[in-house]
């Protein structure tokens, strides 16, 4: 077993015997071990470059998932959630923070 395996497994285990003990709440968060990233995909109309330059992915990313060479591990099963939900807001968030971070860099060059 790996270091960071036994770390997971310890972890998981300290959290679960201080909600025995009543120290603790357990947490709520569903996150599926699996994510039908095609399907997500196809609901929005999009192509597999189009759906990772829109949302922040590799297009290599995308192709591992979808044919099953891997799988989105940890946030980025959450954040696919999040994509299939509400893709707009994501979106609308996405652009936004492109849009402020082009005006701070403005900002910067000129104070410069």
């Amino acid at each position: 077993m790996s270091k960071k395996a036994f770390d997971k497994i310890a972890a998981g285990l300290t959290e679960a015997l201080e909600i025995a003990r009543g120290n603790s709440k357990p947490t709520k968060l569903y996150v599926p071990a699996e994510i039908n990233v095609r399907g997500i995909r196809k609901k929005l109309g999009l192509s597999q470059d189009d759906f990772a330059q829109e949302f922040g992915f590799t297009i290599n990313q995308i192709r591992d998932w979808e044919q099953g060479r891997s799988r989105p591990l940890d946030g980025l099963r959450a954040y696919l959630m999040i994509i299939e939900r509400n893709p707009q807001a994501v979106l609308t968030l996405l652009r936004d923070g492109a849009k402020s971070a082009k005006g701070a860099r403005k900002s910067r060059k000129a104070a410069a």
